[in-house]
């Protein structure tokens, strides 16, 4: 029996023995990756473009200087005037007040990551429109069962057209007043 322990383990030291832990399998963990691997790896067009899929919306009247900041270009100066204008009632607003600093094509490219929160008693369909994901079937319902009075009707009558984490989503951009 001791030989035959000897001789497995004298097999498997001579053996080769072929194991890499951490290969990469051509997934990139968002984790660890750098800026400029990912740069490597998209162009600007393609970087903008997977940013604006992954990046939250942020509220632009509760939205902290470093929520803003996450905002691709948006220094300390624009989180500062983000926050110096609230309460933000429209995007026109927006427009007037930001494009005193930028131009309008940057207004917009700054826009696409912000949201207004919308009176649901009060808001047009053009309005539930921005939401992103509310179609026109979504603006309608969020109209027919106006007045609105609290989040708990919200759910419950939004919850019938779509799952309870859509309805939290939805919840997300809209306001009762």
């Amino acid at each position: 029996m001791t030989r035959f322990v000897a001789f497995t383990l004298a097999l498997l030291l001579a053996t080769t023995v072929f194991a890499q832990v951490g290969k990469s399998q051509g997934v990139v963990d968002a984790n660890t990756i750098t800026e400029a691997e990912l740069g490597q790896k998209l162009t600007q067009d393609q970087a903008n473009a997977l940013y604006r899929s992954v990046f939250v919306n942020i509220n632009l009247n509760t939205a902290t200087a470093a929520e803003i900041m996450l905002i691709p270009g948006a220094g300390k100066r624009m989180a500062h005037e983000f926050e110096e204008y609230r309460p933000w009632k429209s995007y026109a607003q927006f427009e007037k007040e930001i494009g005193k600093y930028v131009d309008a094509k940057e207004v917009a490219r700054l826009a696409q990551y912000t949201f207004i929160p919308l009176n649901l008693n009060t808001a047009t369909e053009a309005d539930f429109m921005t939401v992103p994901g509310a179609g026109k079937r979504m603006a309608h319902e969020f109209q027919e069962y106006r007045p609105w009075k609290s989040q708990a009707q919200f759910e419950k009558e939004i919850g019938k057209y779509v799952d309870a984490k859509e309805v939290k989503r939805f919840w997300r951009y809209m306001v009762i007043q």
